[in-house]
């Protein structure tokens, strides 16, 4: 195992730093509808997953944790010392990673359509497999399934063609390392080891991680709380921008 390449994209803004940390299969655009009210108030760092948008394919197997390593990385890239982290689903996990890891470079973490467990071993094993015989297009229509709350593809085709572009442009090996590092993520008996301030936001409408994962993490770290967005399944940032950004200005800044 060893600690993946990944690319970060700096958007000007003004403020404290927020990285924003991506789903499997979609980039840093998952996080563009989101941007015009972020950047009022955090300067933004937005990273891809590897294989994904703009970073490096992997050819070598990595954990989570590892994958939280790569993003404290890129923060010292971009000469960011303490930041507010916000990530979606695998990029959620990364937070309670985070947390875990590097509890003195985050000030708070928003766990978004996540959980700290995501599906099982053998699911995404077999997925792995299945991307490396398939290929990404394959993953296309189910995902649409999980990611969009009814309609959301009807109201927002832009965004959400352009994400469901993303899974299918996906490096296939890079996309099932990432399969094989969530099959060994599971933080559930260490959440109450979490003194950083966590917040966990879940659609209504998520099939992947639930209203009820979310809450289980903010009853079990030391400082969290938990919010549902109705109208949202597992891609917040795209589906709901204003009310995630809200939130997240809420809980980290205390404003709204």
């Amino acid at each position: 195992m060893t600690v993946p390449r990944i690319t970060a994209v700096r958007t000007e803004g003004e403020g404290p730093a927020l990285v924003l940390g991506p789903s499997l299969g979609t980039s840093t655009a998952l996080w563009d509808p989101a941007v015009p009210a972020l950047r009022n108030r955090f300067g933004l760092l937005a990273w891809d997953l590897p294989g994904h948008g703009e970073s490096p394919v992997a050819r070598e197997g990595f954990t989570m944790g590892e994958l939280a390593d790569a993003v404290v990385d890129a923060a010292d890239e971009a000469g960011i010392e303490q930041f507010f982290y916000a990530g979606v689903s695998i990029g959620g996990a990364v937070a309670l990673e985070l947390a875990l890891r590097h509890p003195e470079r985050v000030k708070g973490v928003a766990v978004i359509c996540s959980a700290a467990v995501l599906g099982t071993p053998e699911g995404w094993q077999a997925r792995a497999a299945s991307v490396r015989a398939q290929g990404t297009p394959m993953l296309v229509s189910a995902s649409a399934a999980r990611w969009f709350a009814p309609g959301t593809i009807a109201r927002k085709p832009e965004i959400t063609s352009r994400l469901l572009h993303t899974l299918s442009d996906a490096d296939d090996e890079s996309y099932a390392l990432c399969c094989e590092a969530l099959a060994g993520y599971d933080v559930r008996e260490r959440l109450g080891e979490i003194d950083v301030p966590v917040i966990s936001i879940a659609g209504a409408e998520d099939p992947v991680a639930t209203p009820e994962d979310a809450a289980l993490i903010a009853s079990s770290v030391r400082n969290g709380q938990s919010l549902t967005l109705t109208d949202v399944a597992h891609l917040a940032p795209s589906e709901a921008p204003q009310q995630t950004a809200e939130a997240l200005i809420r809980f980290f800044l205390k404003e709204i």
